[in-house]
C-alpha cells in the first residue's frame, strides 16, 4: 500500500472532478428531458429516439478518446509529448471521419434513421426536426471529446469539468427561453432544444480552444500539430483502438438490449426501471471516476517503466475501489426512499422501484471494484484485448441468453430479470481479481528510439511485477 499522501490527494482530487464532470453531464440529459416533457410528450419521444443514434456516436468517440488516453499517459509518463500530440491528431483524423459519416448519413435518411426507433408518425416529424439541427454538433463535439482526452492522458482534467458546467447553463438557458417562448423569443419545442445543445457545443469547443492558446502548459498543442500524422504510431494507436471500441459498441447494443428486454415486462417494471436506472447512473458516477482516473496513473508509471509503483499502484487502488464502492452503495440506500417520495407513483410501481434499488445497492459494490480494476487498471496497463473478450464472454454469452430466457422463457418476476441483467457486475469480480493480482496485463505500449513496439513489462507470475525488460 502507498503511504504517500500526495498520491491520495491526487487520486481523490482527479476522481471528485471527474465524478461532478458525469453528474453535470448527466444533469444536462435530465434537465433536456423535464423541459421537454413538460412542453409535449411527443416532442419528448422525438428527442429520446435520436438520442439513441447519439449515444452510439458518443461510445464510439469515447471509445476513440480512450485509446488516446491509453496510449497517451504512457509516453508522458515517459517525458515525451511529441508522440502524444501525433497520437491526438491521428485520433482526431479518425473522429472528424465518423462525424462526417455520421453527419452524411442524418442528411441523407433522417426519416430512416428516426423510424428504427418509433413508427408513431407524430414522434418521427418531432425527431427529423430535431436532427435536423442536432447533426451540426457533431464535428464541434468530436474535436471537443479528442482534445479533452488527450489532456486527460496528462492528468488535466479540470477545464472538462468548467466546460460541463458552462454546457449546462448555455443548454438549460436556452432551452427554457426558445423551447417555450419566453423573454419575447419564438416557441420553437424541440427545435429550440436543438438551438440549445448546438449554441453549447460551439462554445464549449471555443473556450476549450481558447485554454488550450492561453493556459495549458504540459502539450502545448497548435494547428500545425494537427497537420501531420505518423506511421509507426498510427499502427500503434489502432492496435490500442481496435478492442477498446469494440467493447464500447459491443457496451451500447448491450444497453439497447437489455432495455427491449426490461421493455417487454409489465408497465409498472418499466416504470420502476426508468426510476430506479436514473439514481443508479448518477451514483455510477463515481465508479467511472475511479475508471478514468486510475487509466491517466497506470498508464503514466507503465510509460516510465516503474514496475514497483505500477504494483504498489495496483494493490493500493483495487483498495480503494472497494472503499468506493461501500460508499456508493451506502449512497444509494440513504436516498433511495427520499428521492422516490418525489415522484408520484402507483403503490406497485413504488415497490417495484424500491426492490430494484436495493438490488442496485448490492451491483454497485461489485461494479465499483471490477470495472476500474479492469478498464482502469488493467485496460489503462495497456492490456486492451483481455478486457474487449471478457466482456463478449459474460455479457452475450452469459449474462443477455441467461436474461432472455428468464424473461421470456420463464416467464420469470421482473425482480428476478433484473438481477439475470446485472449477474456480470457481481461474477466478474473474479477474473478481475485473478488478472490483477497474479496475471501478465502491464504492458508498454511506447516506442522506443531504435523503433521498437510493443514491450511487456511485467513478468507473469504469484504477484510478482518482476523488472523492466529493455
Amino acid at each position: 500500500m502507498i503511504r504517500d499522501r500526495k498520491f491520495y490527494h491526487s487520486f481523490f482530487a482527479m476522481v471528485v472532478l471527474l465524478i461532478l464532470q458525469n453528474v453535470i453531464t448527466l444533469s444536462v440529459n435530465l434537465a433536456d428531458n423535464i423541459m421537454l416533457g413538460a412542453y409535449s410528450e411527443a416532442a419528448l419521444a422525438g428527442v429520446a429516439a435520436v438520442n439513441q443514434i447519439q449515444f452510439v456516436y458518443q461510445q464510439i468517440l469515447l471509445g476513440i478518446g480512450e485509446a488516446v488516453v491509453i496510449l497517451g499517459a504512457q509516453y508522458f509518463g515517459k517525458g515525451e509529448t511529441n508522440p502524444l500530440k501525433k497520437i491526438s491528431s491521428i485520433a482526431l483524423h479518425f473522429a472528424l471521419i465518423v462525424a462526417a459519416g455520421l453527419f452524411l448519413a442524418v442528411c441523407l435518411w433522417p426519416d430512416a434513421l428516426v423510424a428504427a426507433f418509433t413508427l408513431d408518425q407524430e414522434i418521427i416529424e418531432q425527431g427529423v426536426s430535431y436532427l435536423g439541427i442536432i447533426r451540426y454538433t457533431y464535428v464541434f463535439f468530436a474535436v471537443t471529446q479528442i482534445l479533452l482526452a488527450t489532456l486527460r492522458s496528462t492528468g488535466t482534467v479540470r477545464i472538462a469539468l468548467g466546460l460541463s458546467v458552462w454546457s449546462l447553463a448555455v443548454n438549460c438557458c436556452i432551452n427554457y427561453t426558445l423551447i417555450y417562448g419566453h423573454f419575447g423569443a419564438p416557441q420553437l419545442g424541440v427545435t429550440g432544444a436543438a438551438i440549445g445543445t448546438l449554441a453549447a457545443r460551439v462554445s464549449e469547443l471555443l473556450i476549450l480552444l481558447l485554454y488550450i492558446a492561453k493556459k495549458e502548459g504540459h502539450l502545448r498543442l497548435s494547428l500545425a500539430d494537427y497537420l501531420h500524422t505518423d506511421r509507426n504510431l498510427r499502427r500503434d494507436y489502432w492496435k490500442v483502438l481496435l478492442p477498446v471500441l469494440t467493447g464500447s459498441i459491443l457496451w451500447g447494443m448491450n444497453n439497447a438490449v437489455q432495455n427491449a428486454i426490461l421493455g417487454h415486462m409489465s408497465t409498472s417494471a418499466i416504470a420502476a426501471n426508468s426510476v430506479a436506472s436514473t439514481m443508479f447512473l448518477l451514483v455510477k458516477s463515481m465508479a467511472v471516476g475511479a475508471s478514468s482516473t486510475a487509466s491517466v496513473f497506470i498508464g503514466r508509471a507503465v510509460g516510465e517503466g516503474d514496475s514497483g509503483r505500477v504494483r504498489q499502484y495496483a494493490r493500493t487502488m483495487q483498495v480503494l475501489f472497494l472503499a468506493i464502492g461501500a460508499a456508493s452503495s451506502a449512497v444509494l440506500f440513504l436516498v433511495r426512499i427520499p428521492i422516490l417520495s418525489l415522484y408520484q407513483l402507483e403503490p406497485e410501481t413504488m415497490r417495484l422501484a424500491d426492490t430494484f434499488l436495493l438490488i442496485l445497492c448490492v451491483i454497485i459494490i461489485g461494479m465499483s471494484y471490477q470495472m476500474p480494476t479492469n478498464l482502469g487498471i488493467v485496460r489503462g496497463g495497456g492490456d486492451t484485448r483481455y478486457v474487449m473478450i471478457l466482456d463478449f464472454v459474460s455479457i452475450w454469452c452469459i449474462v443477455l441468453p441467461l436474461s432472455y430466457t428468464m424473461a421470456f422463457v420463464m416467464n420469470a418476476s421482473s425482480v428476478v430479470v433484473l438481477w439475470c441483467l446485472n449477474l456480470d457486475q457481481i461474477f466478474k469480480c473474479v477474473p478481475a481479481f485473478l488478472k490483477c493480482n497474479f496475471g501478465n496485463w502491464a504492458k508498454k505500449l511506447t516506442r522506443e528510439t531504435a523503433g521498437k513496439g510493443f514491450e511487456d513489462i511485467l513478468e507473469k507470475g504469484e504477484g510478482n511485477y518482476g523488472s523492466h525488460r529493455n
